[in-house]
């Protein structure tokens, strides 16, 4: 296993660094001026001027990069152009809601995937198969928009059992905060969870018709133990893989349901410093979640070969 990990390191980080080129590029090509923005509409050329060369901005590209990279390898990430602040504290104070935000998210994609997978494949009631295919159908049709405003008028307005919007640290009332961590966590957690049914159900669907299985059936052994002994296991590498895909598609997906539900985490950072020009915070933020796919994506393909051997020995 180390040896295969070793030979996974070196593609991780030439994504890193080939992501990090190209969101220093992007930025720079996006139109607006930090400089201008922190100066005002009614300032003078000097003025600018002296904020850019304040800044760093009037050095040339590939220095500015150098001392980009240079900062982060340093773990010295430098002040905020126009939020405040430096932005090591910035992201550290967004960084926890949004992994609380996740975290949960992706025990309700486990939870609710693992039902709909096992429920699909193996239930004999036409009625819960029915029931669990329009559920997923729903569940990928709806963007998280919509299915995060429909969930505050249900429970929110209507039901009125759980809070519309804001967090509450678990620290300080651990009862309190899984309410209003609730409805974004299940928000953001329906698409992927969907996904994770209709592939954890095929799989299981292709394991429970090898010949084998089958022979174990006709030889009397219990369907429950057929199943949990030898189907699902067959069935969870290839969902394994997805399970990591789905990781990173909920970290994106965070910056959204965390608007809806005015969720302090990363995505509110990271809209405050789009719209300002903040040239750090947001090549930072957006490093982060590459790197953060890279971990998750890695740590998946070692689950994927501890779980499958042929996978080592290629």
């Amino acid at each position: 296993m180390r040896s295969y990990l070793l030979r996974r390191l070196p593609s991780a980080l030439l994504v890193l660094f080939a992501a990090s080129f190209l969101i220093f590029t992007i930025l720079r090509l996006v139109p607006g001026d930090p400089a201008t923005s922190l100066a005002g509409p009614d300032a003078s050329p000097a003025t600018v001027a002296a904020i850019r060369d304040r800044l760093g901005l009037d050095a040339p590209l590939l220095s500015q990069y150098a001392h980009w990279i240079g900062s982060l390898l340093t773990g010295d990430l430098g002040p905020s152009y126009a939020i405040g602040g430096e932005v090591s504290d910035l992201i550290g104070d967004g960084l926890g809601a949004t992994t609380e935000l996740t975290l949960a998210a992706l025990l309700f994609v486990v939870v609710l995937g693992t039902a709909f997978g096992i429920l699909g494949a193996t239930s004999h009631s036409r009625w819960i198969r029915s029931a669990i295919r329009v559920t997923t159908t729903a569940a990928l049709a709806v963007p998280p928009f919509v299915s995060g405003v429909l969930l505050v008028v249900l429970f929110a307005v209507v039901l009125g059992v759980l809070p519309p919007g804001g967090r509450v640290a678990f620290l300080d009332a651990p009862d309190l905060a899984a309410q209003y961590l609730l409805l974004p966590a299940l928000c953001l957690a329906l698409p992927s969870a969907a996904v994770l049914g209709r592939y954890l159900k095929d799989g299981i669907e292709r394991a429970l018709a090898e010949d084998y299985i089958r022979t174990a059936t006709a030889a009397g052994i219990a369907p429950r133990r057929l199943l949990w002994r030898h189907a699902l296991p067959n069935a969870l590498p290839p969902v394994v893989t997805l399970l990591g895909m789905q990781t990173g598609h909920l970290l994106g997906g965070a910056v959204l349901v965390e608007a809806i539900f005015a969720w302090p985490g990363l995505g509110q950072l990271a809209e405050q410093s789009l719209q300002r020009r903040d040239y750090p915070v947001v090549q930072d933020l957006l490093l982060l979640l590459v790197a953060v796919f890279v971990v998750v994506q890695l740590l998946t393909d070692l689950v994927y070969a501890w779980l499958d051997p042929r996978i080592r020995w290629e």
